[in-house]
This record gives C-alpha cells, sequence and structure tokens, in this order.
C-alpha cells in the first residue's frame, strides 16, 4: 500500500499509518462565508479504499481537558472496526496493536483528530483505541462496525503500552482504572494482512 491514496471520487485522501490496516482519513472539506461542510461516510469510497462500509452503530462522548478514555476494544465475535473523529476541540487519538502475528503487535500510535482539520482514525479489528482531550472540552464520534456488546466489551490499561499521553495525571473512570496491564493480556486477536 502507498503512503497516500484516494477513493475515485476523490472524497476521501487515505495516509497509511504505522500500523498496517489502520488509515487517517481526511475529507474534502468545503467553506465559505457560512461555515463547512464535512462528508464524513461515503458508502462507495470506503469500499474503494478496502474499509468497513456498514456501522450499525454510532455515537459520540463529550470530555473536558486532561480526560483520557481507553484503551478499548471488542473481542470475538463482536469485535468491530472503527472510525473516529472529533467534530469539536481536539484529541490525541491513541491506537495500540494487540493482533498475535501482527509485524508491529504491542507498538502504538498517536495522532491529534481536530474538528478544525476534520481528520478520522479508522481502525480495524484487533486495534486498542483511545483517546487524550487537549482542548478544554472535546466531542468525539465513534462509528463502529458491530454494535456494542456488553459480554465481549475489554480494555486495557491506559498506562501499560508505552503511549506517549499528553497528561501524566489524566481524569480516569473505575471502568479505565480498573483494565488489566497489556503485558498481562493474552489476545484473541490474530493479524491478517489487510
Amino acid at each position: 500500500m502507498s503512503a497516500t491514496r484516494s477513493d475515485p471520487a476523490g472524497l476521501f485522501e487515505a495516509r497509511a499509518t504505522a500500523l498496517p490496516g489502520c488509515l487517517e482519513l481526511r475529507p474534502r472539506i468545503i467553506g465559505d462565508g457560512r461555515g463547512r461542510f464535512v462528508k464524513v461516510f461515503h458508502a462507495g469510497a470506503f469500499a474503494a479504499l478496502g474499509l468497513a462500509t456498514e456501522y450499525p452503530e454510532e455515537y459520540y462522548s463529550v470530555s473536558k481537558a486532561g480526560v483520557i478514555r481507553g484503551l478499548h476494544f471488542q473481542v470475538p465475535p463482536m469485535d468491530h472496526a472503527k472510525l473516529v473523529f472529533c467534530v469539536a476541540g481536539r484529541i490525541q487519538d491513541a491506537a495500540l496493536d494487540i493482533r498475535r502475528g501482527s509485524p508491529t503487535y504491542g507498538r502504538s500510535l498517536t495522532l491529534e483528530l481536530s474538528a478544525e482539520l476534520g481528520n478520522m482514525l479508522y481502525l480495524p479489528s484487533g486495534l486498542a483505541h483511545g483517546f487524550c482531550v487537549l482542548d478544554e472540552t472535546a466531542v468525539v464520534v465513534y462509528q463502529t462496525s458491530r454494535p456494542y456488546s456488553p459480554a465481549h466489551d475489554s480494555g486495557l490499561r491506559w498506562d501499560s503500552a508505552g503511549i506517549p499521553w499528553h497528561t501524566a495525571k489524566p481524569i480516569l473512570s473505575e471502568r479505565d482504572q480498573g483494565h488489566p496491564p497489556f503485558a498481562d493480556y493474552v489476545s484473541p486477536f490474530v493479524f491478517t494482512p489487510p
């Protein structure tokens, strides 16, 4: 895969990241005196880029500065691809490869997502996800290729994988404080080249 590619209609620019199958998407942004218009999904464009095209669940979170949410994922058979973007504020988004056999197993990446850039992160199944809020408030939208399943919901400790977070003293949920460290996790995910 080349470092950057676009769908045939030119609606999205897909930028490869350090983790196989994980892409930064840059949509075409249309702006004028009224503001901006951003298309965040197009089934044909996503199919042309080899991405999931059905998202039966979509939700958003509102978080304040210094909050870290993550590292979250769902285990098989309810594992899912995830599309994440910020519609207000800025976040430090993070992904951790937990796919056994992956050339980047145990490695992470961080990327700033912002409402200003309109950029998005596409995470295939087998990546743990989290983010840190960089502005006073951030609104983050998530689209998932499978619905939330409490029985398959899982996570890893935010500070156990060497991710260089923007804060050393985050605001965390009780749930996120209780996740196991990455070193103790036996992953059910197996790498399949994209």
